[in-house]
Parts: C-alpha cells; sequence; structure tokens
C-alpha cells in the first residue's frame, strides 16, 4: 500500500513541465476561463492514429487507401490486415468528429460550451470537423487561441501534448474518444484532484447506438436516454480497481485509477 501511495506521488504530486510549458498552459487556461467553462475533447483522429488502427468508418475510398499505405509503410506495426468494420463494431476505433457530435448533444452539452479539441491536426480538416463545430460553434485549440506563442513548440509533438495535458486537468469536464497512455494518465489525475468529472466513452454501444439512430430504428430521444443512462456510472467517480490474477493485461491501468492512494468517500470503503 505504501509504494502505491509513493507511485500517486510520483505520477501526480511531483509531475512538473518545464516553466515555459506551465506558462502556456496556465495562459490557455486563463483565456478559456475569461469565456466561461470549457470541455476539453481529446479527439485521436489523427492521421497516424487512423493509419494505426485500421479505422477508417467515414472515410473516402480514397483515404482509407492512403491509410493503409501508410500503415504498410512501417515495418514495426505488425498488424496489417484489418478490418475496419469489424474492429470499430467492438468498440475499438476512435470515435469520429460527427459520432462524438451525437454524443455530446445526447449528454445534453449546452452549444454554447467552449470545446478544447486537445489533439494533433484532424484527418480530413474542416470536412470532417464540420459536424462538430456546426453542432459546437465554440469550437478552439491551442494553435486558434496562442498562435504566434507555439511556433517553437510546433515541432515538437510531446511538448504540445504536454500543453494540452495542463488545459485537460483543468477543465470542467474531459472526454477521451480513445484509449491511450495520455487519456487514462489524465483520467487517474482527475481522479487524484477531487474525481473531476471525466466522461469515460463506452464506445462500443455508442457505435451501435449511432447506427441505429442512422438506419431510423431508433428515434432522437430514446438514442439520448440510451447515452445517457449507459454512462451514469462512467463520469470518473470513485470506483475500486478491478484485479484479475490470470488476466493482469484485462485489469484497470493503475494510472487511470490509483484507487489505493485517492481520498475514498465513506461508502466506497465498505465495497
Amino acid at each position: 500500500m505504501e509504494i502505491q501511495k509513493l507511485r500517486c506521488r510520483v505520477n501526480f504530486a511531483a509531475l512538473r513541465f518545464t516553466p515555459e510549458i506551465e506558462e502556456l498552459g496556465r495562459r490557455v487556461v486563463r483565456i478559456l476561463r475569461r469565456n466561461g467553462p470549457f470541455l476539453v475533447l481529446h479527439l485521436r483522429y489523427e492521421m497516424d492514429m487512423l493509419a494505426f488502427s485500421g479505422c477508417t468508418h467515414g472515410c473516402s475510398n480514397e483515404e482509407a487507401e492512403e491509410l493503409t499505405r501508410m500503415r504498410y509503410a512501417y515495418p514495426w506495426w505488425k498488424e496489417k490486415v484489418i478490418d475496419s468494420n469489424a474492429k470499430r463494431n467492438d468498440g475499438l476505433c476512435p470515435l469520429t468528429p460527427e459520432e462524438t457530435a451525437m454524443v455530446l448533444k445526447a449528454l445534453d452539452i449546452d452549444s454554447s460550451y467552449q470545446i478544447y479539441i486537445a489533439a494533433g491536426e484532424i484527418y480530413g480538416g474542416q470536412r470532417r470537423m464540420s459536424a462538430l463545430t456546426s453542432a459546437y460553434p465554440n469550437v478552439v485549440r491551442k494553435e486558434t487561441l496562442l498562435p504566434s506563442d507555439l511556433r517553437f513548440f510546433q515541432n515538437h509533438s510531446s511538448q504540445m501534448a504536454a500543453l494540452d495535458y495542463i488545459v485537460s486537468l483543468e477543465s470542467d469536464i474531459f472526454i477521451p474518444t480513445y484509449d491511450g497512455n495520455m487519456a487514462k494518465v489524465v483520467e487517474g489525475h482527475r481522479r487524484y484532484l477531487g474525481f473531476k468529472k471525466t466522461v469515460l466513452l463506452d464506445r462500443k454501444l455508442i457505435v451501435e447506438l449511432v447506427d441505429q439512430y442512422k438506419n431510423g430504428t431508433m428515434r432522437w430521444n430514446h438514442f439520448s436516454s440510451a447515452v445517457k443512462a449507459s454512462h451514469s456510472s462512467r463520469m470518473g467517480a470513485p470506483s475500486r480497481r478491478q484485479m484479475i490474477p490470470d488476466k493482469p493485461k484485462e485489469e484497470d491501468y493503475f494510472y487511470a485509477n490509483p484507487h489505493e492512494c485517492l481520498h475514498q468517500p465513506e461508502e466506497l470503503s465498505v465495497l
């Protein structure tokens, strides 16, 4: 138990970025706060992510071919032949910007809310972002908030990600559209800071509901109700980390839910 508590102190309490990154992060947060509450959307819809995952839902044939060529061009990407539809149906693809917009609306996120995109360049550009920006006009990025101040960091992806990390911690709501190291650690850090609202999307269920709504077999009010009901317990609230002795890879990720070193509400201690 003491070792686990030490891990939390190292990962969260002792975590620091360079002074330049810390200052830029604080500036972004101040700009956002002046305009009210904000939601950070960790939208993993970059070209390399799609190529690596083999997820091409919503892409044109030309785009799907481009992503496949990219995957084959890197010998260390072991998995080459990927069934995109099967992978999506299993919940193993990042949500598209269109699917994400539907989820935000279904969760009753106000259209005036600021949506900060924590990600690299979105594949497909404005065309793929149109559904999200139409539903939420106040979509912003670090590049639009601090255009001149980022010139020294733009060619350093890890530094840009560090900036997104800082803003993600301070957001009113954090929503990752795909599981990844940054999303998991932000989730755990937000738990460490007092169980700040983090919506953990059930992608397998979401794509099933999206398809039912789009093919006309489900009405919007039923879609919205189903999304709300299925995510009521997926908001980053306290919970014991699942441990499976014979299947450690299926266990909850420690950095996403380090419950041993978090302040536990009284009701959790009796579970």
